[in-house]
């Protein structure tokens, strides 16, 4: 089953959505402030964003949506091959590990 998220009645629709990729980083959550609430009165209503730099990063930024752009589909397309390179390369370590472990394993 997919997961799924509702938004509220009268609440605008997100732009981008959760482990999006942009030029800020990873999205990792959202938050909105109703056009009625103190918040939006005070930082205004919309989407805020909280993005993740990179997968090593111990920061989080808070970003408006006005300020998320989309990684270029060539940006986001090399993004992705290196990490698929660095993850095939983190399988073969974990092969050649196991082929070192001594004696037979039984499975049960």
């Amino acid at each position: 089953m997919q997961p799924t998220i509702s938004i509220l009645h009268g609440w605008k629709y997100p732009c981008f959505t959760f482990g999006q990729r942009t030029e800020q980083g990873i999205i990792i959550g959202m938050k909105y402030y109703p056009s009625d609430s103190l918040l939006a009165h005070e930082y205004d209503e919309g989407w805020r964003y909280l993005v993740m730099p990179d997968m090593n990063s111990v920061e989080e930024e808070n970003h408006l949506e006005t300020e998320i752009k989309l990684l270029k589909p060539q940006e986001l397309k090399t993004l992705l091959e290196v990490e698929i390179k660095k993850r095939l390369y983190q399988i073969e370590v974990l092969k050649y590990e196991l082929k070192t472990i001594p004696g037979t394993v039984i499975n049960s």
